[in-house]
């Protein structure tokens, strides 16, 4: 299989085909609109459904609708437009249908701007819109490695009847690397017992998320609970670097954790014993390994494109047994490698203690440049 080059956004839309998407729903907005203008052209090509809605909340309707027939379906947006989702994304969790969610983040808040950002963390990782429900997340680093994740997210997505999001920024969007596509799967409708595929010869099925009577909802919200926790038991995903005889680690994910694999090599050569955590599956969190990691090394760096989200995460799974530093950078600022390099020197001369505040300490240091 070769290697050829692929804009990132483009190669997301052809995984997704190739993963056997059957109806894609979107909706234009910068740095996501390429995925969307490839699927017009792609879809139809193959006698597949694609449709450009009016709006946001539109388009989470349109699958919402599509997903309740148990068809592989997608979206894709960025920030300001996965919040005009929220609504219909709960509807979508409390209705228990598959489906699969792109989020191209970009700086915020507000409109922001069209730069790479990692600020929508905690808005999707924790559930987004109303009420009790978790969606799979996954943060790919490369578009490599999102392409390889796309049949991932929809075997994830219909197995445990659950939103499945990828998580990237701007840059991977916008990026172009080579790229090994996968093979053509063939697209087969299977019949579920529970979705809406047409009642002639059996009882009809009503999908819905509305449950009047409290006990019944209580019921419904442990089912989602329990499904959950399968997810928790057997999706956690990451990937470890030079971590064998690290006294420090970074922890970073998505591009933050890329440019830090850069960081720690360049540390590594100034002989610094440093390596890299870079979760994927950032819901469910790998807390397990994250509190496993802080028992083998000294201090903990945690690098993100935010004003430290995912650094709440490792919080709790450390519960302050080590130091751990923050780096961020906000609104669309790339770090650089050098940066990480920088703040993980200070950290080895300057630990702190493992209850200091280290956004407070992030702040104070970005302030006073």
């Amino acid at each position: 299989m070769k290697r050829e080059l692929w804009k990132g956004n483009e190669a997301i839309a052809e995984a997704a085909v190739r993963a056997g998407v059957e109806a894609y729903f979107g909706y234009p907005i910068t740095p996501q609109s390429e995925l969307l203008e490839y699927m017009s052209r792609r879809l139809p090509e193959l006698g597949r459904a694609f449709v450009q809605a009016e709006s946001e909340p539109a388009v989470i309707n349109m699958v919402y609708g599509a997903a309740c027939t148990g068809a592989r379906v997608m979206t894709s947006s960025s920030s300001p437009g996965i919040s005009l989702m929220q609504e219909g994304l709960s509807y979508i969790a409390g209705t228990e249908v598959p489906m699969v969610l792109v989020n191209v983040m970009r700086g915020g808040p507000g409109l922001g701007n069209i730069a790479p950002s990692q600020g929508d963390y905690s808005q999707i990782t924790k559930g987004g819109g109303h009420g009790d429900y978790f969606p799979i997340v996954l943060a790919p680093a490369s578009i490599q490695e999102t392409v390889d994740l796309m049949p991932v997210a929809f075997d994830l997505a219909h197995k445990y009847r659950s939103i499945c999001c990828i998580l990237i920024d701007g840059s991977i969007g916008q990026m172009m690397e080579p790229v090994k596509m996968p093979d053509m799967m063939p697209v087969e409708r299977k019949v579920y017992d529970w979705a809406v595929s047409g009642a002639i010869g059996r009882e009809r099925h009503v999908l819905s998320s509305i449950y009047l009577d409290v006990p019944t909802e209580e019921k419904i919200n442990l089912r989602i609970l329990g499904r959950w926790k399968e997810v928790q038991e057997n999706e956690i995903r990451y990937r470890e670097y030079y971590l064998e005889d690290a006294e420090t680690a970074i922890i970073g994910f998505g591009t933050a954790g890329r440019i830090a694999l850069s960081a720690v090599r360049a540390a590594r050569a100034m002989g610094i014993k440093v390596g890299l955590f870079r979760p994927i599956s950032v819901n469910p969190f790998p807390y397990k390994r994250v509190e496993e990691l802080s028992e083998r090394v000294k201090s903990l760096l945690v690098v993100e494109m935010n004003a430290g989200q995912m650094l709440r995460d490792v919080q709790t799974a450390v519960r302050q047994r080590i130091p751990i530093r923050f780096y961020g950078r906000l609104g669309g600022v790339m770090p650089f490698p050098d940066e990480f390099v920088n703040e993980l020197q200070d950290l080895l001369k300057n630990p702190g203690k493992p209850e200091d505040d280290p956004v407070d300490l992030w702040y104070r240091r970005m302030m006073a440049r």
